[in-house]
């Protein structure tokens, strides 16, 4: 039997988890013995909405603070105090990366793994999902989620079902949403039904300490063990942000892409496709590759100059990665940044940055690419006449999502 911190950082049995740290001190003591704070007597208070996104409209949840770290989706409400909370980080790591081979994995829900959208928000023309079922048309993981307090339908991304099963061979997995917990929980029903790849690890908006920020310190592990999968950087807090792998947002539906100001043409469910028929592969395949590569090079001595493998941090084989994607490349940018913006602080700048190449406000024989906003610019003309290569700044961010430089010849500058 897998003992306690294998089954870390959701704890099902907060029994047997106090059973476990009496063990490891020699203790014979109750709850607050050992740290923890017994919420259950304890009324939590209403907390307001506090802008978090769309899909966390779909209840309202409690937020309740406390001295110490309540970890709300252990049963009986129980807090931990820090010398806990750090104690259970470190063993729980240790035990996955030395008897495991596994790294913690944290994905977050809407955008990320799936799309969903209230029925009474769809369009005429998505209404034929309503009565469409997997076995007569092409799109696949179209679900209606219908509970007393939801009414939703909640397409997965392409791909999830293999992502899933294989991203769980090397990492252990967690969901994190800024979502409530009922809306959460039927999530993970939806991309776990057998409860065996998340193993009850869900972390909703109501178990985080920040009221509008994700946040590592509710998750039972090491920051330097874990990786993030999210739609966005910015929704976490700033010393959590070199964990996360920022993910292409996911739009099914019309109401998602009106959301995001994406009002230009219909969305995958008018059109009847799908990510994958638009741009000819699974999004989600391209990141577990990358998952594949990342878990390869932490367990690689050699990869990380010998370091044990418990002082080993996850975060610098992020960015020896990334620096890969463009190393030796010159970039000059033309007609890209507003005017009363230095070039040097522009988030495309940095973004080419991270990704190993050097940038330049001008042009001279070393520079491999030109990014323009048009082809009439002085130096996109320079560009074609010495055969440089003349991009549109999309191709900037794909080759971020993507982790992988991507053919020129798709992002014409026009």
């Amino acid at each position: 039997m897998m003992s306690v911190v294998t089954v870390s950082p959701i704890l099902h049995n907060i029994d047997n988890l106090v059973g476990y740290l009496k063990r490891g001190r020699g203790l014979d003591c109750d709850y607050s013995d050992l740290g923890f704070i017994d919420e259950r007597t304890k009324r939590p208070k209403i907390g307001a909405n506090l802008g978090v996104p769309e899909e966390a409209r779909f209840a309202s949840d409690e937020i309740s603070r406390s001295c110490g770290l309540r970890l709300g989706y252990i049963p009986k409400r129980l807090g931990l105090n820090d010398d806990v909370i750090d104690r259970l980080h470190n063993e729980n790591t240790k035990n996955l990366l030395l008897n495991h081979k596994k790294l913690h994995l944290v994905l977050d829900l809407d955008h990320t793994l799936l799309n969903t959208t209230f029925l009474d928000n769809m369009s005429p023309d998505e209404e034929y999902l309503k009565t469409q079922t997997q076995s007569d048309h092409s799109l696949q993981y179209v679900h209606i989620v219908d509970t007393p307090s939801m009414q939703l339908m909640t397409k997965l991304r392409p791909y999830i079902r293999t992502f899933l099963v294989q991203a769980s061979q090397m990492f252990e997995m967690s969901i994190y949403t800024m979502g409530n917990r009922a809306y959460a929980l039927e999530m993970a029903k939806l991309l776990d039904p057998g409860n065996q790849i998340f193993g009850g690890r869900v972390i909703s908006r109501s178990d985080s300490t920040e009221t509008d920020r994700k946040r590592l310190d509710v998750l039972l592990a090491r920051d330097s063990a874990v990786v993030i999968l999210d739609d966005s950087k910015d929704v976490w807090t700033t010393d959590n942000q070199d964990n996360v792998i920022e993910m292409p947002r996911y739009h099914f539906f019309r109401s998602s892409c009106q959301k995001f100001g994406l009002s230009n043409g219909k969305p995958y469910s008018e059109l009847k496709i799908d990510e994958c028929d638009r741009f000819g592969g699974a999004y989600l395949a391209n990141v577990l590759q990358l998952l594949k590569h990342i878990h390869t090079i932490f367990f690689n001595e050699v990869e990380l100059q010998g370091w044990d493998l418990i002082d080993r941090d996850v975060r610098l084989v992020l960015k020896i990665l990334k620096k890969e994607v463009l190393k030796g490349y010159r970039i000059v940018f033309s007609h890209v940044f507003p005017s009363n913006v230095q070039a040097d602080t522009h988030p495309l700048w940095k973004m080419v940055e991270e990704l190993g190449a050097t940038c330049s406000t001008q042009v001279d024989p070393s520079v491999t690419h030109v990014v323009a906003a048009n082809a009439r610019t002085q130096k996109s003309c320079w560009a074609v006449k010495e055969g440089k290569f003349l991009v549109n700044p999309q191709w900037i961010h794909t080759t971020n999502f993507m982790w992988q430089r991507q053919p020129e010849d798709n992002f014409p500058c026009h």
